[in-house]
């Protein structure tokens, strides 16, 4: 028993790079907690980042830009790499903000970093992606790419680039990420015929839905501070208020409501440079069934979503959209309560399967007051079976230890020393 235990102890974990530009303190959705969960897995995991700035723009208390800076977390080692820092409207220092990136974590890997047995590319895919594959012609250290964004729709589709010659510049630097990668990790079936259209093979592309934070469910129905127990039934939009969002759609249904169904309500729960011109223009209208709430703390979130009657969900009808899943989702299904779904595309398609809710065309308010109709004419007994259908979805399909299951296969398969290792066979979605 003795010698086996020494046999195991001498050999090495394998080594991975968690490469990303966002970190914890950062809010990021693959931050420290899915990094500890590779570690419990049997992996060492060096996470090569910048120094917190995000969201806005100005580095953190506590941290000092310098070229390079060292610190662990638990037991994870983590690097830090200078980065010029902003995170404002201008495209220009945009552009600089992930360059900066790239270059020091290309030198990075390239000359200072320990040899590793694979780099996970998180955030942000092109240019971290673009660092990864650069040294992986002096290193030969195998990429396993996770795509979160399409790049350059993305550029397009958020007004930071509009210039076509850019665009062009940066569709080519895709096609060179996607051809010298090993594998690439999606997050919706979506995301994945797009890259096929552009020639990127289907054995090279995986689908790893991604997972709520899975908070502890709340039981006891008592009501958050912000909610109003005379309410007769809460419709909740939690997250940010932007120019994607469209969301004076919902206003404008509120407004058909209003006289019908005085006591069913709207509630903005978030910010967004959108907020305040919502909330003027509810005033403006006079409908008292609006009502915006502030940020609150991500432990609490999971109350409001428990507790109210409709989760919504609402984006702009665009073809980056339609093949985006927003992370909301995943959070709404595991609360267990029906979702209106405002979106086209992946998104829907999955509350439809999981018979989640109500679907209604985004941008048109009538066709979302009609589905609050029907969930108001659906009764309590239904809409809790709403809910049940939707956790038991994600149980079965989205939840987390599911999504890690398939993200530890993958890198087990395209790691340096694996014996299942072969870049052109495929793992399935």
């Amino acid at each position: 028993m003795t010698k086996t235990n020494r046999a195991d102890a001498a050999v090495p974990k394998p080594r991975i790079i968690h490469l990303s530009q966002l970190f914890d303190p950062e809010p990021t959705f693959k931050g420290h907690d899915f990094i500890r969960r590779l570690e419990d897995r049997g992996f060492e995991v060096e996470v090569v980042t910048g120094f917190p700035n995000y969201p806005g723009g100005k580095v953190y208390d506590g941290y000092e830009i310098r070229p390079l800076v060292r610190e662990t977390m638990g037991q994870t080692a983590v690097t830090r790499l200078a980065v010029y820092p902003s995170h404002d409207k201008s495209a220009l220092k945009r552009i600089v903000t992930y360059a900066t990136f790239m270059i020091t974590a290309f030198l990075y890997l390239t000359f200072w970093s320990k040899r590793s047995d694979l780099v996970y590319v998180y955030y942000p895919a092109l240019t971290a992606g673009l660092a990864a594959v650069g040294a992986k012609f002096f290193r030969r250290t195998p990429v396993l790419l996770d795509m979160q964004d399409m790049w350059p729709d993305s550029l397009g589709s958020s007004g930071m680039m509009q210039n076509r010659v850019l665009l062009g510049i940066t569709n080519a630097a895709c096609n060179f990420l996607y051809r010298h990668c090993d594998h690439i990790l999606v997050l919706s079936p979506g995301f994945k015929t797009l890259l096929m259209e552009r020639g990127v093979p289907a054995e090279k592309i995986t689908i790893v839905y991604n997972w709520a934070d899975e908070p502890p469910a709340i039981e006891d129905g008592c009501l958050p501070e912000g909610f109003d127990p005379a309410d007769g039934f809460r419709v909740l939009f939690a997250g940010n208020m932007g120019a994607a969002q469209q969301l004076d759609t919902i206003i404008d249904a509120a407004r058909s409501l209003r006289d019908q169904h005085p006591d069913c309500v709207f509630y903005f729960m978030g910010g967004g440079i959108d907020k305040d011109r919502l909330a003027d223009r509810a005033r403006g209208l006079d409908l008292p069934n609006v009502r915006f709430l502030p940020r609150v703390p991500l432990q609490e979130v999971q109350r409001f979503l428990a507790t109210a009657d409709a989760l919504l969900v609402h984006l702009a009808d665009e073809p980056l959209f339609r093949i985006t899943i927003p992370s909301k989702t995943q959070a709404y299904l595991y609360a267990g309560r029906p979702i209106l779904m405002g979106v086209v595309g992946d998104a829907a398609d999955l509350v439809r399967e999981a018979d989640a809710g109500y679907v209604f065309n985004p941008g048109d308010s009538e066709s979302l007051a009609d589905c609050v109709r029907q969930l108001i004419a659906d009764g309590p007994a239904r809409r809790d079976e709403i809910g049940r259908h939707a956790q038991s979805f994600y149980r079965e399909r989205l939840r987390r230890s599911k999504g890690i299951d398939a993200t530890v296969n993958l890198i087990n398969r395209f790691r340096k020393g694996s014996r299942n290792r072969d870049p052109h066979k495929g793992v399935s979605p």
